[in-house]
């Protein structure tokens, strides 16, 4: 593990493979940042990147939410296989097994294959004990119970294929709030309707779904949309249209940007957003 000091922001590289036995390094270290001087929220930023993706590339998001208090982790996992690999499948499961496979390791996807040990709910746990064990000052021991996250503290974060995951692990912890960038995209194609698992009543309430989406992103956008009101139980879209820098007022769950880029479907992660970002995270709940 090496840390680098700037701005006051602690950022941890930790190798995954020093995390526990059977666990490899897909993309490169995982990250994990904090700010020793700021005003600790008791809140841990979990940041899921997307397709071909390393962890690594999510830090000036993370360095951003360590400037608010937060503590922040993205993870390095197994991310190669784009989600969107079964929006033509015949399965009305295929996207529920893939995103299981991942988050779980549990063998039950085709087109996708984790063991146990590089799951998402591994691999965090695993870094959540190896910081708690090797940067005591850190204070990371607050996030974890008898072993394992402790989700009612933790902000589940993703951008595209990531943005499934994070809404998948939602489903089945309680977590802080679940906060989604650029997807999913977890749409049957064929069926011409969301991937059914989304409507499926999960731990963490609908209430606590949020989505940060870009007009022209090359996903599709209403089907981007469709997918989050399955997972927030809307009947109506809650969207509205946001610009760099202006106030959000309101509670709104969707959230769309036509910002001028050549980049729509990384939209979402420029640091111009940090608006969004802060509403998304803070915005009471219930």
């Amino acid at each position: 593990m090496s840390s680098r000091l700037s701005a006051a922001v602690k950022v941890l590289r930790v190798d995954p493979q020093q995390t526990g036995p059977g666990i490899a390094m897909v993309h490169g270290p995982h990250i994990a940042v904090y700010d020793p001087q700021a005003t600790p929220r008791h809140q841990l930023y979990l940041f899921l990147a997307g397709t071909g993706r390393s962890a690594e590339s999510s830090l000036l998001m993370d360095r951003v939410f360590a400037g608010w208090g937060y503590h922040a982790i993205s993870l390095d996992y197994e991310d190669n296989v784009i989600a969107v690999t079964c929006a033509h499948s015949s399965n009305s499961a295929c996207f529920d097994n893939y995103r299981r496979a991942i988050v779980t390791g549990a063998p039950v996807s085709a087109k996708v294959r984790v063991d146990a040990a590089n799951s998402i709910l591994n691999r965090l746990a695993r870094l959540l004990s190896y910081l708690v064990e090797f940067d005591p000052e850190g204070g990371w021991n607050q996030f974890v119970t008898d072993g394992q996250p402790a989700w009612s503290l933790i902000i589940v974060a993703g951008h595209s294929q990531g943005a499934g995951h994070a809404a998948y692990i939602g489903k089945l912890f309680t977590v802080n709030r679940v906060l989604m960038f650029s997807g999913p995209q977890d749409y049957l194609d064929n069926l011409n309707e969301p991937a059914p698992w989304q409507a499926r009543e999960g731990a963490t309430p609908p209430s606590r779904f949020f989505a940060f989406l870009n007009l022209q992103d090359p996903f599709n956008v209403h089907h981007q949309i469709a997918n989050c009101m399955e997972l927030m139980s809307m009947r109506e879209p809650n969207t509205l249209m946001v610009e760099p820098g202006e106030g959000i007022r309101g509670d709104h769950h969707i959230l769309i940007n036509n910002y001028p880029t050549r980049q729509h479907h990384g939209s979402t992660l420029f640091p111009q957003f940090e608006n969004v970002w802060k509403y998304m995270a803070t915005i009471p709940v219930d």
